[in-house]
């Protein structure tokens, strides 16, 4: 089959690779018919390098018809229409009972001291072969799985393998007080989503990104949006009676602009042969934290710090004493995507599409396209928000 590989720093290719096939009574087969290119992607593509191997399959937004299951999956057959959430879990551990299915206690990378495997994302979350690719192997098939009994176009359900529910999560976090404000600094697919949320949800939605196309689309969702600049918190207070907002929701993460330490760093590191690059990584990392920095400084007293951005530094320095000063909470965490299927799916059905499901996606094409789809939404080119690959 065909699938997007990785081959190294800033190097994608699409190769011929291995079918799956079925390894234990647990497993499905899916034939992908839609997968999404993800922000977190381009972790791998640029910070996360050390942790990969050439030829790995990437991808973790994919949607397909099943095409094989296992002996000991019951609650799906061949030709159903499914969603694949990106964090593997069994649905029976201490922690998928929590409701923490990315901290399943079956599928944690304790190798590596990591919470549930991840498909398509390195050795850090299990080196599980990804979605983007004609066919994929679904561990835990009974559990994991949405599955669709419609035949709406894969749009409208794919965003449930992860950007939909991580945005949800990011904002449930947040914490925000009914009638409260909720500023999401970064615009792209979660912050997009994280914002229609909050409006959804009657609150009062600042989204601040430094791209014109971005702040665009969330104000054609009744988001009121802010350029990026060095003093937005002092901006947004100005906007909230100079307390700043309730709540802050940080959908950057570790790509963010304006660190220049850590970004030159982040490119040492890449340099190094795997091994020591992994034990850098792991003790003295440090992240581009200009989005963390400037949620901290924004959000009022007492307020929330939601991250939903993917931060990997070890070593990160933070501003503990405005944290304290301030009484800052700070909630983050892989999404557990299945705690929120139930309260996603009905606004996903409904043919008013309240969150905007059908109005995200930018760009379009085959896995052949996907290396030069990549390099355009890393560099924000073209209005590139978010991509669909169509195996």
């Amino acid at each position: 089959m065909k699938a997007v590989t990785w081959q190294g720093r800033r190097s994608l290719s699409v190769q011929e690779v291995p079918d799956p096939s079925i390894q234990e009574p647990t497993d499905a087969i899916v034939r992908i018919t839609s997968t999404a290119i993800c922000g977190s992607d381009l972790h791998l593509y640029e910070v996360l390098g050390p942790y990969m191997h050439k030829g790995d399959v990437i991808g973790h937004e994919p949607m397909g018809i099943v095409e094989e299951v296992g002996s000991g999956v019951h609650r799906l057959k061949k030709g159903d229409r499914v969603v694949v959430p990106f964090n593997i879990s069994c649905g029976h551990c201490y922690m998928c009972n929590q409701g923490l299915q990315s901290q399943c206690e079956t599928t944690q990378v304790t190798a590596k001291g990591s919470g549930a495997a991840l498909f398509g994302y390195s050795e850090l979350y299990g080196s599980v072969p990804g979605g983007q690719a004609q066919y994929l192997r679904v561990p835990f098939a009974d559990y994991g799985p949405v599955k669709v009994d419609s035949d709406a176009p894969d749009e409208r359900y794919l965003f449930l393998s992860d950007i939909l529910p991580t945005a949800w999560q990011a904002v449930e976090y947040a914490n925000v007080p009914d009638g409260g404000t909720l500023a999401v600094l970064g615009l792209g697919p979660v912050g997009q989503f994280a914002s229609r949320i909050g409006v959804q949800k009657g609150f009062r939605v600042i989204g601040i990104d430094p791209v014109p196309e971005r702040r665009a689309m969330a104000e054609a969702h009744g988001v009121e949006t802010m350029d990026y600049s060095s003093d937005v918190g002092g901006q947004v207070r100005e906007q909230t009676l100079g307390r700043g907002p309730d709540a802050v929701v940080d959908a950057v993460g570790m790509e963010a602009h304006g660190s220049p330490v850590a970004s030159f760093l982040h490119k040492a590191v890449s340099l190094l042969p795997d091994k020591p690059a992994q034990v850098a990584m792991e003790t003295m990392s440090v992240d581009r934290l200009a989005a963390l920095h400037t949620s901290v400084d924004m959000v009022r007293r007492g307020g929330t710090v939601s991250l939903s951005g993917v931060y990997g530094g070890q070593a990160d320095p933070m501003p503990l004493m405005t944290m304290f000063d301030k009484q800052i909470q700070l909630r983050m965490g892989q999404c557990n995507v299945r705690r929120w299927i139930d309260d996603l799916l009905p606004l996903v059905e409904d043919d008013a599409d309240p969150l905007g499901v059908m109005h995200l996606v930018t760009h379009t094409g085959g896995l052949d396209e996907a290396p030069a789809l990549y390099e355009k939404f890393q560099k924000k080119q073209d209005g590139c928000i978010k991509v669909v690959l169509k195996p």
